[in-house]
């Protein structure tokens, strides 16, 4: 009766990933997963052979028989070089070869060719993987995307006496970072420790010096005050949003892709300096959060206001950057971009930095990102948005320049996203913000309307109302998302 009771909280797991996930059940007695060079290196190879033929001909043409290992040889070389993360999204290059590991959802539905290469990559779940050489322990699910496993779940069962606790202890212990399998950033990207009520992940495992961070929805659910946990499921466990949402096949490819970052930070260490790299995978908030605003952005398209209450230390400035990556890839429901350009405002060099570092891990595409500092002026602020930057950041104290400077703007979508709004941020400067940006007929057309009613009783302060108007209320074209620990009235009065 224990036994079926501990291998039913992984039997319902796996059954929600295979039939509402989108992943394949693989048992690990037909898989052909390498121990030794820790990939299923046949499933890797069949997934290059079905989305890159010419690629893969000429490959053989220059190795032959031996293109397997001369494969797994240039895999690893990058890997070793950039982290498994960075071959994933860019692939290997050999011989003047390029070949993809894997292909990821394409942002518009226009490319029919790439959204087939992605429906050829093999999503498998495996049950008790046995994942060493050296021993016969096994993980107790992987998820491998053609043949490369990048997520470990260890799951611990109430029913049985044991929780989460056990597999934190599990990974600490009894998990040798050593193997090749846990290298940091060679094979899994993350790992998650899971019962019934709980949830915790880490990125990098360093025996007991193992890191783990919760990954839980909070005691209200995501976006509700309350306390540490989960709340209660009435459809089944408490953390069955784990495998429901996050694992789901296109939200995990959609984390790996623009979301999951390395970091890389130098530190003073016993008087020398010393490079640390941390994988970013974000927390459970964060994840609901951007994809919330996203979802309302692609249902209503421009001109709402979004205010985000985000606790300082809770990765505020991840979640900016990849808000602001996301929204400079929307498409509407007729695959048209919805915004020209995402305009943050921060007073914050290391966002600065910390934005341009993340983006570019994600896309290196040349001018993608266009920061007007201090140093550079309110010309280069106005060319960034009339010639259509993707992603500018600037300083609050530009907001009043661009009032006066700015192109109309009629016809084009702008996302502004403000850091930090305080009163002081969306008041005059903020308003003024707004009125530069947006669509001066369509406000002119909302002053008309209710021109006559006012005339007759402020006709002296015409002028002031009008800009008011201009700088107040939702404008079809401009999106403000404001970020903030704590709102204070002022704020969450103009933002609703």
């Amino acid at each position: 009766m224990v036994e079926n009771r501990e291998t039913r909280f992984e039997q319902d797991i796996e059954t929600s990933l295979i039939q509402r996930g989108g992943w394949e059940k693989e048992s690990f007695q037909d898989s052909h997963y390498e121990d030794s060079v820790g990939i299923d290196v046949d499933k890797l190879i069949a997934f290059i052979e079905k989305t890159q033929p010419k690629q893969w001909e000429r490959y053989l043409t220059i190795y032959q028989i031996d293109a397997k290992r001369k494969l797994m040889k240039r895999f690893d070389e990058e890997v070793n070089t950039h982290g498994v993360l960075h071959v994933l999204r860019n692939g290997i290059r050999d011989r003047g070869v390029t070949l993809k590991v894997a292909f990821f959802r394409p942002v518009s539905g226009l490319n029919e060719e790439l959204q087939e290469k992605y429906e050829a990559n093999r999503f498998t779940c495996t049950r008790q993987f046995a994942y060493s050489p050296n021993n016969r322990n096994t993980i107790d699910m992987v998820l491998s995307v053609n043949g490369i496993p990048l997520v470990a779940l260890e799951l611990k069962n109430q029913y049985t006496g044991q929780s989460v606790e056990n597999a934190l202890v599990q990974y600490q212990q009894n998990r040798n970072p050593k193997e090749l399998v846990f290298n940091f950033n060679r094979r899994f990207l993350v790992y998650f420790a899971v019962d019934h009520y709980e949830v915790y992940m880490t990125t990098k495992l360093a025996g007991n010096k193992t890191y783990f961070l919760p990954f839980n929805q909070g005691s209200k659910g995501p976006g509700n005050n309350g306390g540490q946990g989960n709340p209660q499921n009435p459809d089944g466990y408490p953390t069955a949003y784990l495998w429901e949402q996050v694992l789901q096949r296109d939200h995990l490819m959609d984390v790996f892709q623009r979301f999951m970052n390395l970091e890389v930070k130098k530190e003073k260490q016993d008087g020398k300096e010393i490079t640390k790299k941390t994988l970013i995978f974000p927390r459970y908030h964060q994840l609901a959060v951007v994809r919330k605003l996203i979802a309302d952005v692609k249902m209503k398209g421009s001109g709402e206001n979004y205010l985000i209450q985000h606790s300082a230390g809770s990765g505020k400035s991840n979640s900016i950057a990849w808000l602001a990556y996301h929204l400079a890839s929307a498409h509407d429901k007729e695959d048209h971009p919805i915004f020209a350009s995402t305009i943050i405002v921060t007073d914050r060099t290391v966002l600065d930095r910390q934005l341009q570092n993340t983006i570019l891990s994600f896309d290196h595409t040349t001018g993608l990102v266009e920061t007007i500092d201090h140093s550079k002026s309110s010309q280069d602020l106005k060319n960034a948005i009339n010639d259509g930057k993707k992603i500018i950041i600037t300083t609050l104290q530009k907001f009043p320049v661009i009032y006066q400077e700015v192109d109309a703007a009629s016809g084009r979508n702008f996302a502004v996203i403000v850091d930090e709004a305080h009163s002081s941020q969306t008041g005059n400067s903020a308003q003024k913000l707004k009125a530069a940006l947006a669509d001066k007929e369509a406000t002119l057309e909302e002053y008309q309307a209710i021109e006559e009613g006012i005339e007759a009783t402020t006709p002296d302060d015409q002028d002031e109302l009008v800009k008011t108007l201009l700088s107040q209320g939702r404008h079809h074209n401009l999106s403000f998302f404001a970020f903030t620990a704590t709102p204070k009235e002022k704020t969450i009065e103009m933002f609703g």
